[in-house]
């Protein structure tokens, strides 16, 4: 087999092996466990006969093999509840309702689900155990706007810290101060109930507070931060005055904070990670070793502007293949984590495509050396591909189609030039959210 058609048919066979990894059910029910009566997970033991009843809530794009999960570990204990999931992200659950709504701007159905799941929560009480399952997506999957924020002035500020470049952490500081369930407030709102909530994280660093927008985590974020990201865009004036007048109110101090650490309303609150991009990078980088490839883990925290992402991993592509280092081909590096892009265009396409698309102009005309980056939630920006693989013939094949590489990368239309090469990556929803994996690979 030609080395160039080898080397995609195992940089897919480690994109698989990293998804398999990262497959939500396994995780929850590789850290919690039922013995005896007691529910164990992340150091915390619950014994089931102390609760009347226990519920499950929870919000993203893993919900559903989550809640499956869960149904597996406690089957007829669970009294009820609801998990607001991405369309299209649902399975068949026989305790634990599933609520299909919109990502990644948030829809009315989304509001739907996300008032019956604060139900739950108010109606817990102190022999109640509440089960909290979030995972990516959870942020958008989980909108109840504070009054007197709408829907609607939730959706147009979503929509323009996406477009501008803020990072997830950006994003999600504003949010939990136009939200009423996030950045604690669902933990303090079930109070005095025990809530155990299990996270897949889909964010650098883990931190509980950040994933989801932290709905049962204590939130280090202020309405003071959140004024401040809306001026470091330049969209205090853009964004909807219901929006610009709650943040303004509550940096003055007219309206109560979200729950900080320390705050009572969250002493019966756990938060337990159950996955992450680690798991899925260690399982690529196995099966790479496998396949007789020398590999290095360049990072699990990659962030930053999609396109110098990109030209980063492709410097590296070429000093492999130049001098050997610092991988002798053939050589497999792999890097996790998650990068923004700053819309300039009017295009179709997501970061993952796009490092594709900057990428294969940064390794144009070198021979035997691919670069694939793919989100593993399986759907990247507003489209059905999870992203795109591309190699040294990439750019002249494209120009013998007529079609000019650095004109797409301009108008961020990634997906249209990928399609029309046949290289998009299509998983279809993979039910997980790790953030993405991305492979260099370099034969011999």
């Amino acid at each position: 087999m030609p080395v160039e058609k080898q080397l995609r048919k195992d940089a897919r066979g480690i994109l698989r092996a990293a998804l398999e990894a990262a497959d939500p059910r396994e995780a929850v029910l590789r850290h919690a466990r039922v013995k005896d009566d007691v529910l164990t997970a992340g150091g915390g033991r619950y014994p089931l006969s102390r609760f009347e009843r226990v519920f499950v809530i929870g919000a993203g794009k893993a919900g559903a093999a989550m809640a499956a999960a869960v149904e597996k570990l406690l089957g007829k204990r669970i009294r009820g509840g609801m998990v607001n999931v991405k369309y299209g992200h649902t399975a068949k659950l026989r305790r634990i309702e599933l609520n299909e709504c919109g990502h990644p701007v948030p829809d009315e159905a989304g509001v739907r689900g996300s008032r019956r799941i604060a139900e739950i929560a108010a109606m817990a009480g102190e022999r109640d155990l509440l089960i909290c399952l979030i995972s990516g997506g959870a942020s958008a999957l989980l909108p109840a706007p504070a009054e007197p924020v709408t829907l609607a002035a939730k959706q147009e500020t979503t929509r323009l810290l996406l477009a501008c470049g803020a990072d997830i952490h950006e994003i999600n500081a504003v949010r939990k101060h136009l939200s009423g369930l996030k950045g604690g407030q669902l933990a303090r709102l079930a109070w005095p109930a025990a809530v155990l909530t299990l996270i897949l994280s889909d964010v650098i660093g883990d931190n509980p507070d950040v994933i989801g927008s932290g709905p049962t985590a204590a939130d280090v974020s202020t309405f003071g931060d959140s004024l401040g990201i809306l001026d470091k865009y330049n969209i205090r004036s853009r964004v909807p005055s219901i929006v610009r007048e709650r943040i303004e109110k509550g940096a003055a101090g007219a309206i109560e904070e979200t729950p900080k650490p320390g705050d009572p309303g969250l002493e019966r609150a756990r938060n337990v990670i159950v996955g992450s991009n680690r798991l899925a990078v260690d399982a690529a980088r196995a099966k790479a070793k496998e396949l007789g490839y020398r590999t290095l883990v360049l990072s699990t925290t990659i962030q930053g502007e999609t396109r110098d992402v990109a030209g980063v991993h492709a410097s590296i592509a070429r000093e492999i293949h130049g001098s050997g280092q610092p991988l002798r081909p053939p050589a497999c590096v792999i890097s996790g984590g998650e990068t923004t892009v700053t819309l300039l265009g009017h295009g179709k396409g997501g970061r993952s495509q796009e490092f594709a698309l900057a990428a294969a102009i940064g390794i144009a005309g070198m021979a035997k050396t691919l670069l694939l980056c793919a989100g593993t939630d399986g759907t990247d920006g507003p489209t059905d591909a999870a992203g795109a693989l591309a190699d040294g013939a990439t750019v002249g094949r494209a120009r013998e189609l007529g079609l000019d590489p650095a004109a797409y990368l301009a108008e961020n239309n990634s997906y249209e030039f990928f399609d029309a090469l046949g290289d998009l990556i299509r998983t279809g929803p993979t039910n997980t959210n790790v953030m993405d994996v991305r492979l260099i690979l370099v034969g011999k």
